[in-house]
Parts: structure tokens; sequence; C-alpha cells
């Protein structure tokens, strides 16, 4: 048997693990407090894969999932302790080589606070009432509406050929 080559990532609520099995079959996932363990037949010659994990924290395996595609098997472990970090997926230290970090999933979401979030907030509505794009000089005296319900094409390209041969710096 073969452990199945797994990547993981951590969230507020859950950590997600994904075992990249293509074509899998058979999958079986057990969910324990402490220790998950994980095996299914995959790929078109039907290697056996069997892993193995002694978990970091405690985990409610009644509210765990685990959801099979055609490229892998998902599993969604629900922490007992909700907003508390995993630093890693094990128990032990131990560096195992079939275990990466899912980096492209990957959230920092311990560093988020409700003050941050509210600056952020406030910067936004500080953009929105600096104007914008709405708000261009007009070019040679036109007004942005005047052709715009105008059927005379040649008015509509000698006002693009204006803008186009002074441009307006803003």
């Amino acid at each position: 048997m073969l452990p199945a080559t797994t990547k993981w990532y951590d969230r507020r609520d859950c950590v997600v693990i994904e075992f990249c099995v293509e074509d899998s079959k058979d999958v079986k996932v057990k969910f324990e407090k402490s220790k998950m363990n994980f095996t299914c037949l995959g790929g078109t010659e039907g290697h056996k894969h069997q892993n193995e994990i002694d978990l970091f924290e405690v985990i409610d395996p009644n509210e765990s999932k685990h959801k099979r595609t055609d490229r892998s098997v998902l599993c969604y472990l629900r922490k007992v302790e909700s907003g508390k970090s995993w630093p890693r997926l094990t128990k032990d230290k131990a560096k195992l080589s079939w275990l990466g970090v899912d980096f492209n999933n990957w959230k920092d979401w311990e560093d988020d606070s409700d003050e941050e979030l509210s600056s952020f907030d406030r910067f936004s509505e500080m953009m929105n009432n600096m104007g914008g794009e709405d708000e261009l000089p007009d070019v040679d005296g036109a007004v942005e509406d005047e052709y715009a319900d105008s059927d005379d094409e040649s008015k509509f390209l000698q006002l693009i050929f204006k803008i186009s041969v002074h441009p307006v710096l803003i």
C-alpha cells in the first residue's frame, strides 16, 4: 500500500485535506476525534492507497465530511476549537514525504480583525466619495452626452479624433 499524495490548509472553523488520487474507487474515510484514516484504489492500475493521520488537534467526527471527485478526495475536518490555528496537520513534527501545505488555498485568517476590516471599509468609502471617471473635464467644449443619441457618425468620429490629437491629462 502506498500513501496518497496529500495537501492541506487551515481555516477558522475547519481543516481541509485533499488526497490527490485520480479515478479513485472504493473510497473509505474514517474520522475519529484525534485521527483519520483514508483508503482507496486509484489510477488506471488500481493502486491501493492508505493514509493514517494523527491530527494536531481534536476534530468533530460527526461534522466532518468528505467528497470524491475525478481528480481527488476532499475532506473537511470540523475543528472542535473554532478559531484556533493549526501550525501543522499532524500531531508529530516529523516531515512526511507525501504531505504538503496547499499554498494555493492557504489564507492567514488569524491576522484578520474587525478593526482592520472597518478601516478598509472607511478607505473604500473615501475612495468612492472622491469621484472618478464620471467627472472628466470637457474636451474642447464637447459635452459627454452630446453625441450619445445622434445618428450622425461623422460628428462622433470628429470628437474621437479631437480627443486622440489633443489628449487630456488627468
